[in-house]
């Protein structure tokens, strides 16, 4: 037996029924004349993942349900071509007189203009970025259907996601017949995160021996983006196939079957490193935030810093320069350096630069202030009109030429507050929100050396890395004159934040206790501000988004 299967990874947009539909039926077509005939798309492709509380709405369920059909209908004439989409579906029943909602995140099997099968979702995740409790009822039981040509026909068993993550669903389809796993997705990137599934699925394999293949989303989707990366295993968890990573792609995979064996044939792309990975994921995620939401372009404030010339450059290989416009705002604090490191910066990335002192706004500001703060020497709240001042302009231009504003704070300073609300926190899109400061040094070298997009090579002059990183809202101002050096901070945050681990752990681990109360202090203190930052791209497994649910009222300390 011969079948020859296409993976659609494609770039489905929230909401976006009828473009979605479209894709499908395009790639189908496309597939079949490649001599396809089972086209997998991922999870939830007929609406986007994730489509939230458009879950609750039964006008959009029932629209979906209505998508699927069309879909079905215009590959009526494709003569043995399988199509699985994956879809939610359900709504209200009645038990006992009372009215019960019953969605299901499900997948449908298409074939010749019918519904031969539907496939429940099993395991709902509800960690992490996941809500699936939220709006699904689990399913249960196999599903397994055949596809090819008569007389070359394949059973297949259909997991989506998270079930593939469970020993159970898989076992179930091979009992039910299946001759091979197909695992239909939409799960969210973080470093490391496609190897993690390659291992995962690894298992399933060599509990089961039976091939695989996952079909696996790509796109930004607000704070989430997911990359790709759709492969095959043959049956003795060796790699068969994978597909480029954070592009659309169609990948094709020929499954023979002999009495003895079933093997995969498809091009197998190279592994990739963590920092290819990661700056892809940040392009896409601005490339989709500004594209998806109909934004012209973007703007943003250009200090002369790491930060805003990391953000700067992100932007560049994401839109191209002339989509991408900078302002320099000096203040009365800002060193010469700093004027040119930007204008260098700017000329580097070939992206329109102008300039626009504060100095005028922030003397009118003490001046009205000046009765009012009368015998108190100036501190933090100088620091942070100067800050504001900046946001008000930037959300001006925006305002008036309808590019979005890019934030350019790092995953340390949201940590510990080091980041002025309605000031440089001002903006539509946080593009290194889940970058720690040591991680942006990082990957501010790895861009210098690298050209992925086409847009420049070393485009962050060397001093802008090398200098200590300031504020520059008061004379002689760095960072670390507040915080403990980046790698002592950012190596608690790793451990607090993102891990769970107390305070008492992270002190025996060899840290300094002043050290750790300051750090956890200041996280603790500063969750109202992160209330109120502006959604940013999620790149580590837990983030300052939805992965974090804290209190703001909170008297928990250890």
């Amino acid at each position: 037996m011969t079948l020859k299967l296409c993976v659609a990874q494609r770039n489905f947009i929230v909401g976006d029924l009828d473009g979605n539909a479209q894709k499908i039926i395009t790639a189908a077509q496309q597939a079949y004349a490649d001599g396809a005939r089972l086209l997998l798309t991922p999870e939830l492709s007929i609406c986007g993942y994730a489509a939230e509380d458009l879950f609750l709405r039964p006008a959009f369920i029932h629209a979906c349900d209505d998508a699927v059909k069309r879909v079905a209908h215009a590959l009526a004439g494709l003569k043995d071509m399988t199509v699985v989409v994956g879809h939610p579906t359900g709504g209200d029943s009645r038990t006992r007189s009372v009215a019960v909602q019953q969605r299901f995140n499900a997948a449908s099997v298409l074939c010749e203009g019918r519904v031969v099968a539907t496939c429940t979702k099993h395991e709902l995740p509800n960690y992490q970025v996941f809500d699936e409790r939220r709006y699904f009822t689990p399913g249960d039981g196999a599903c397994v259907f055949e596809a090819g040509a008569p007389g070359q026909r394949v059973r297949v068993g259909l997991l989506i996601c998270e079930d593939a993550w469970f020993e159970q669903p898989a076992r179930l389809a091979k009992e039910a017949g299946a001759q091979l796993l197909a695992v239909i997705n939409a799960s969210p990137f973080h470093v490391g995160k496609g190897y993690e599934r390659e291992e995962m699925m690894r298992q399933r394999v060599l509990e089961t021996s039976l091939p695989l293949v996952y079909a696996h989303l790509v796109g930004g989707q607000d704070e989430v983006v997911f990359e790709g990366h759709s492969f095959a295993l043959d049956s003795d968890g060796t790699v068969a196939g994978r597909a480029p990573s954070f592009k659309e792609n169609s990948f094709l995979a020929l499954v023979e079957s002999t009495q003895a064996t079933m093997k995969i044939i498809a091009k197998v792309e190279p592994v990739r490193t963590p920092e290819q990975d990661l700056w892809d994921a940040l392009v896409l995620g601005v490339r989709d935030y500004v594209g998806k939401n109909g934004f012209p372009g973007a703007i943003l404030g250009l200090s002369g810093g790491i930060d805003s010339a990391l953000v700067l450059t992100i932007a560049v290989d994401a839109l191209g320069a002339d989509k991408v416009r900078t302002v320099m705002m000096p203040s009365p604090y800002t060193a010469d350096i700093s004027w040119l490191d930007a204008r260098e910066m700017a000329q580097r990335m070939g992206v329109r630069y102008d300039e626009i002192s504060i100095v005028p706004e922030f003397e009118a500001f003490k001046a009205s202030l000046a009765g009012e703060f009368a015998g108190r020497a100036e501190d933090t709240t100088e620091e942070n009109i100067q800050a504001r001042i900046r946001g008000t302009l930037l959300m001006a231009l925006s305002n008036k030429f309808g590019s979005i504003v890019l934030t350019t704070g790092n995953k340390s300073e949201m940590a510990t507050g080091y980041c002025t609300l309605y000031g440089d926190m001002a903006g539509g899109f946080a593009v290194i929100k889940d970058l720690a400061k040591t991680l942006v040094f990082k990957m501010a070298h790895w861009r210098n050396a690298n050209d992925p997009y086409g847009t420049g090579a070393s485009p962050i002059p060397e001093r802008i890395i090398t200098r200590p990183p300031s504020a520059e809202l008061r004379p002689d101002q760095k960072d670390q004159d507040s915080l403990p050096p980046y790698e002592v901070l950012d190596a608690i945050i790793d451990r607090y934040m993102e891990n769970d681990q107390s305070m008492a752990t992270i002190v025996a681990a060899g840290f300094a206790q002043a050290d750790v109360e300051k750090v956890t202090r200041l996280i603790k203190l500063n969750e109202y501000k992160r209330r109120q930052a502006p959604v940013g791209i999620r790149v580590t497994h837990r983030s300052f988004g939805k992965d974090w649910r804290y209190p703001i009222t909170n008297h928990f300390r250890a």
